[in-house]
């Protein structure tokens, strides 16, 4: 009886094996699942292409899942009719059958794949771009997976690479933040003298067409500490976020984050409107003046040198800018703020039309990594954390969980929110991760491991996934799941797609399983 249950055991691994020995090595590209991070140029993260609906979502199950080589996964996917394309940081660019998970194909890459994978057409080549945080951005042919160019910008001497760039006609535009915000840790370190920025690259070649810094003017000696150690100002407001795109008018809007010294610029917690040709700017506003913050704050009981004083409360525009079209027609740029602010302006002149907060806000969250919108329903989604971290202060009463706002006027339709499931900080309840929107449901992914799905009209939950356990893994990778945080869920189809695991702050529980669902026959 035992040689025979290992007999079949045996035939059950080769069978595996084989059709993934089967598998083609070349994708098809007759459609992809998305324009960007934002699924649409606009950023509006609502899906179109699904079939996913509140009557329907119980049947979602586990289709399979991928062990990760990292434990705070950063990659957003890219879906095509066959292939989902994954970011593995410590791995690379993996290309896998959509079906069974097979390996189409792997580029090999060691640094951290920080964006979603973007797709497009160059004459007759598919490209998929990414970008790595610290090295640049990635071109590589998409059949097959080869290096066809990476750029590295020169224009600032630290660039970080966090935001998706975006992708229109020939051209790609790069948000561009700073590392600075982070060395200054080191008390030796001359804080701080770089920018943010955007940049405006030839698609087929990665060649630079324009750059445009968030602070104009190069940063002077401001005092030193210690007799030895320089200090300068102005620097930061780096652009942490995906652009969006106007496509009628050309012209790109962004956000932008905290300065990093002082002394403070008009461009730091603001957003921005340029021409996509130029780079040339129609108008920007400021959100919080005096925002001054590093890392190096989060240690206040050390006063620390590098934090800037006065401090300030370090509420960027971390989250990508969205265009939405309201249900009377208006056009309006949506942006949330890690103040838990969500703002709503007139994308010609910025002016502003509301603002509503919805949260005590703080340095992770706030609204942290993006918003969702359904415009049919005239519905906005914004996930607030409100989740403090180390010693940095947070006043103010926390107001976790998911929040519909009328888009027209940001009054708040309804609000989903529940208890943590345990009393440590890894347990606490909170929504950092973009949500996504399709049919008539929203989906988020929340700090303490649950990927929930809510009717849109009401908020009703409607199915729940508890991702903290082990998985068993198609590529023998252990695979375990963590906090659901950074770019969130994507859909497509039938498919439900999301990293889980992210252990970059706040003591957030790590984890490294990719998960794929599918809905299941009605009948199963």
């Amino acid at each position: 009886m035992v040689r025979v249950f290992i007999l079949v055991l045996s035939l059950c691994v080769a069978e595996v094996q084989a059709n993934c020995d089967d598998v083609s090595s070349t994708p098809n590209f007759n459609r992809s699942y998305s324009e960007g991070w934002g699924i649409t140029l606009s950023n509006t993260r609502y899906q179109s292409s699904s079939v996913l609906q509140a009557e329907n979502v119980n049947r979602l199950k586990l289709k399979w899942a991928y062990g990760l080589h990292n434990t705070t996964p950063r990659a957003y996917p890219l879906v095509t009719g066959d292939t989902i394309f994954i970011g593995d940081s410590g791995l690379g660019v993996v290309a896998l059958a959509r079906d069974t998970g097979c390996q189409r194909w792997l580029y090999a890459h060691e640094g951290y794949i920080a964006s979603a994978l973007l797709h497009a057409r160059v004459g007759a080549r598919d490209l998929l771009i990414f970008n790595d945080r610290i090295a640049g951005v990635y071109a590589l042919d998409a059949s097959n997976g080869t290096l066809v160019w990476h750029t590295h910008l020169d224009d600032e001497p630290l660039p970080w690479y966090s935001g998706t760039p975006l992708i229109h006609g020939a051209r790609l535009y790069v948000p561009i933040a700073s590392q600075e915000v982070g060395l200054a840790l080191n008390p030796f370190y001359g804080c701080c003298t770089t920018s943010g920025g955007m940049a405006a690259l030839d698609l087929a070649t990665g060649a630079k067409i324009w750059y445009r810094p968030t602070i104009e003017a190069p940063a002077q000696q401001t005092g030193d500490h210690w007799f030895f150690v320089q200090k300068y100002g102005p620097s930061g407001a780096p652009v942490w976020g995906a652009p969006s795109f106007d496509v009628t008018r050309n012209v790109l809007y962004y956000g932008t984050g905290q300065n990093y010294s002082h002394p403070t610029t008009d461009t730091s917690d603001a957003l921005f409107a340029v021409h996509a040709d130029s780079g040339e700017i129609i108008w920007q506003r400021q959100f919080t003046a005096d925002d001054a913050y590093t890392a190096a704050c989060n240690l206040m009981a050390l006063n620390h040198p590098n934090c800037p004083k006065p401090t300030g409360p370090d509420v960027d525009f971390g989250a990508p800018t969205m265009l939405a079209t309201t249900p009377s027609g208006r056009q309006l740029l949506i942006a949330g703020q890690k103040s838990a602010e969500v703002h709503a302006l007139d994308p010609l002149n910025g002016e502003l039309v509301w603002s509503r907060r919805i949260g005590r806000g703080g340095i992770i969250g706030g609204v942290h990594w993006g918003l969702a919108a359904n415009e049919a329903q005239g519905l906005v989604f914004a996930p607030i954390s409100d989740k403090s971290v180390l010693d940095f202060p947070s006043p103010g009463k926390a107001s976790p969980g998911l929040y519909a706002l009328d888009m027209e006027s940001g009054e708040v339709r309804w609000h989903f929110t529940r208890d943590p499931r345990c009393a440590e900080v890894a347990c606490e309840y909170g929504l950092s991760a973009a949500p996504l929107a399709t049919n008539d449901i929203v989906i988020t992914g929340s700090m303490d491991g649950y990927l929930e799905i809510y009717r849109a009209s009401d908020g009703k939950r409607l199915w729940s996934f508890d991702a903290w356990r082990k998985f068993e893994s198609i590529n023998d990778q252990p695979a375990q799941g963590g906090a659901f945080d950074a770019h969130g869920p994507m859909v497509a189809d039938d498919l439900l797609l999301v990293s889980s695991g992210y252990g970059y702050v706040g003591e957030q529980r790590q984890g490294n399983a990719f998960l794929v669902f599918e809905m299941a026959a009605e009948d199963e």
